[in-house]
């Protein structure tokens, strides 16, 4: 496989999810979290989804996957645990050229769901070609002991920064940013000190 690693903008983006369990429900979560707009094809749903539904949330077909199903969507994913489902979708999905992710089946898959780290504007994503998610899962735990909340707080101010700069026509190339991000930025937003923490970084820069 020759994954590429990249990060789509979701948001009000059509996308289908065949299947209505468990599994379809943690990608649905994952894709309103991203603002796409959802619609599962599926007989039945967890709990957690008809809520969704119900609410209009997401929008619910209740039958099963049909030829042409795809039309209209941005991206399909199809968690439904029969290969026979996936190889259709992924099928129609590569007729139509567009990406299909099939759950736990990297031979029907277009593309492949990392296991997601976030904090705040921080997304760090850990893949392993598809070979194995729970490989995937455990290194994205251990990040999660040292990527700790404050790195929201952090990734805001330099945001906050950085759209600044672009104002006043600056533009510190990427050494020059890689000197000023240094640890004592997130001590001080740790301690609440996020002003400091801006002032410090703007010197850095050469913009105070």
């Amino acid at each position: 496989m020759g994954y590429y690693p990249i990060f789509i903008e979701m948001r009000d983006r059509p996308v289908l999810v065949v299947g209505g369990g468990d599994v379809a429900e943690r990608k649905v979560e994952g894709l309103l979290a991203a603002g796409a707009a959802v619609t599962v094809v599926s007989p039945s749903l967890t709990p957690r989804l008809a809520t969704l539904a119900a609410s209009g949330r997401i929008r619910h077909e209740a039958r099963p996957y049909q030829p042409g199903d795809l039309a209209c969507f941005a991206l399909g994913f199809v968690a439904t645990g029969d290969e026979r489902v996936n190889a259709a979708v992924a099928r129609e999905g590569r007729r139509r050229g567009m990406w299909v992710n099939a759950a736990d089946d990297p031979a029907h898959c277009d593309f492949i769901l990392p296991a997601v780290l976030r904090r705040g504007d921080l997304t760090v994503a850990v893949a392993t070609g598809g070979t194995s998610p729970a490989l995937a899962r455990a290194v994205r735990e251990e990040l999660e002991v040292y990527l700790t909340d404050d790195y929201a707080g952090l990734a805001e101010i330099v945001g906050d920064v950085r759209r600044e700069l672009r104002a006043r026509q600056r533009s510190p190339d990427a050494e020059t940013w890689h000197q000023a991000l240094r640890p004592d930025l997130r001590a001080l937003v740790a301690e609440g000190r996020r002003d400091e923490a801006r002032r410090r970084l703007l010197e850095r820069l050469g913009a105070a």
